[in-house]
């Protein structure tokens, strides 16, 4: 065994295509196992596979699902992932609930793409976190 950790698993969940790719890009580079799907029900059939991510970025209007029920469900299923929830849409009530339910961030959109090495250190799971 040579105890290196392998790549963090991070999910990207997001409607828009040229984000989307964005985020894997940058994302992929730094070395990370990204997976990106772009709706809700692709993001089911990811957990049902047993696919089950360290951190998660989860766009909160998709076309198939435009409130917290996804976060509650990605929540419930993987409760260790991190889960950071994005949206153009944040109002002070929106970012209480997702919090409640579980997110471990809310960010507003557009996102940086040079912001993101940081934020995920930030959001990852405690337990996958370097020393």
């Amino acid at each position: 065994m040579s105890g290196k950790i392998p790549a963090l698993r991070i999910l990207i969940v997001e409607d828009e295509p040229l984000i989307r790719w964005a985020m894997a890009e940058t994302l992929l580079h730094l070395g990370y196992a990204v997976t990106e799907v772009g709706s809700a029900r692709e993001t089911i059939a990811q957990l049902d596979r047993g696919h089950v991510p360290d951190l998660v970025f989860l766009d909160f209007r998709l076309p198939d699902s435009s409130d917290l029920q996804l976060l509650e469900t990605i929540r419930r299923r993987a409760p260790e992932s991190g889960i950071v929830m994005m949206t153009a849409f944040a109002t002070p009530e929106m970012a209480r609930e997702a919090y409640t339910v579980g997110a471990t961030r809310v960010l507003d959109k557009p996102l940086e793409m040079a912001d993101l090495p940081s934020l995920v250190e930030q959001c990852q799971p405690v337990r996958r976190r370097r020393s």
